[in-house]
């Protein structure tokens, strides 16, 4: 699986030193939910298997290594992430862990389009400030 890294690696979920905190992007179902996320040093829903949250955490935590921006309808991908050769490779099959997650993320992204909008404009502006992103690769939704 390829997610399964993840919980080896942790460098989302983790702040270098002399980085800012990353104030987590709810949507405003999470809002309620949640209040505020803020990764300091390391995420506080962060255990030895990874998110605690599971199918829970917020959509921003879902969609990472993406950032979907509202303004091309398109999506970048962190560079640092250490799944991006994977990932992008993967995109050519339409079934690959890849290709599942970027239609799922996606699917998520038109229902927010409608629901909640802002949110969307928010995510990627911290995104853009906080990761160094790059295009993805032209995909078929």
């Amino acid at each position: 699986m390829l997610f399964d890294h993840c919980a080896v690696c942790r460098q989302c979920c983790t702040i270098e030193e002399g980085y800012p905190p990353l104030e987590i992007t709810l949507t405003a179902r999470e809002e309620k939910r949640f209040g505020s996320l803020c990764i300091k040093t390391d995420c506080t829903n962060l255990g030895p298997q990874g998110c605690t949250l599971g199918d829970e955490k917020p959509f921003s935590c879902s969609l990472y290594p993406l950032s979907y921006d509202p303004e091309s309808d398109g999506f970048s991908f962190d560079r640092d992430c250490p799944l991006k050769e994977t990932y992008f490779a993967q995109l050519d099959d339409p079934e690959s862990d890849a290709s599942r997650h970027l239609s799922e993320m996606s699917g998520q992204i038109e229902k927010l389009k409608k629901t909640d909008p802002k949110f969307l404009f928010t995510n990627r502006s911290v995104d853009v400030d906080y990761f160094d992103l790059e295009e993805l690769p032209s995909y078929k939704r």
